[in-house]
């Protein structure tokens, strides 16, 4: 031990020893931790919060690729979205098809009225009589089914007159041509055989000198 040592005294060993190894902390990293002069610092160290490593810099790109890649894809759209999205198109064909099963299996053709006029009232010689029946139904489509009788005895054979659907009118036309002197007073009667059976009748005169 020199005298310089013994100046010091045993309290300033303990002092000098705390300031070395402070100095030696600051100024002389770890071996870990060592920098070369000129060289750059080294990556920074991730900080952890309860174990979970937090990477900065380029890291954070391939995380949250892989992380995006372990996302479930969203499942189909629910049920009820399904059947929500379908069902105006359902909606509308039920409607179609029970507006046609109404015009197929609706109710039958029916008459309402039938009403006969003969043009002229008054015939000369030679001239026809055009007697125009005029039959109101209701709509639905069919086959009407009519008779001429007329009063000289004779008849026409069975007529028939198809109706499309929504027609609601038809006109029958019958024509009666006289011929020779002569006067009588005629009449023509029109029978309705279906869609509700009824009779019409109508009358002129034929004068002929």
């Amino acid at each position: 031990m020199t005298a310089h040592d013994d100046e010091r005294g045993p309290g300033a060993d303990a002092e000098y020893s705390a300031t070395v190894l402070a100095s030696h902390w600051i100024q002389r990293p770890g071996a870990d931790e060592t920098l070369v002069e000129g060289a750059e610092a080294g990556p920074t160290l991730p900080d952890r919060v309860e174990g979970t490593v937090l990477r900065f810099g380029p890291g954070v790109t391939a995380v949250r690729r892989r992380t995006l890649s372990a996302v479930p894809q969203p499942n189909a759209a629910p049920r009820y979205r399904r059947l929500r999205r379908h069902a105006l198109p359902a909606l509308v064909l039920v409607c179609v098809l029970a507006f046609l099963a109404w015009q197929r299996l609706g109710p039958p053709l029916k008459v309402s009225t039938a009403t006969v006029t003969a043009r002229p009232a008054s015939l000369g010689c030679g001239e026809t009589a055009d007697l125009v029946a005029v039959v109101t139904t209701n709509g639905r489509p069919g086959t009407l089914s009519y008779r001429w009788v007329r009063s000289d005895g004779t008849a026409s054979g069975v007529l028939k007159d198809v109706l499309a659907r929504g027609q609601t009118q038809t006109r029958l036309h019958l024509r009666w041509t006289f011929q020779g002197p002569g006067h009588r007073a005629a009449r023509a009667e029109l029978r309705i055989l279906s869609g509700t059976p009824r009779t019409a009748t109508a009358g002129f005169v034929y004068d002929c000198p």
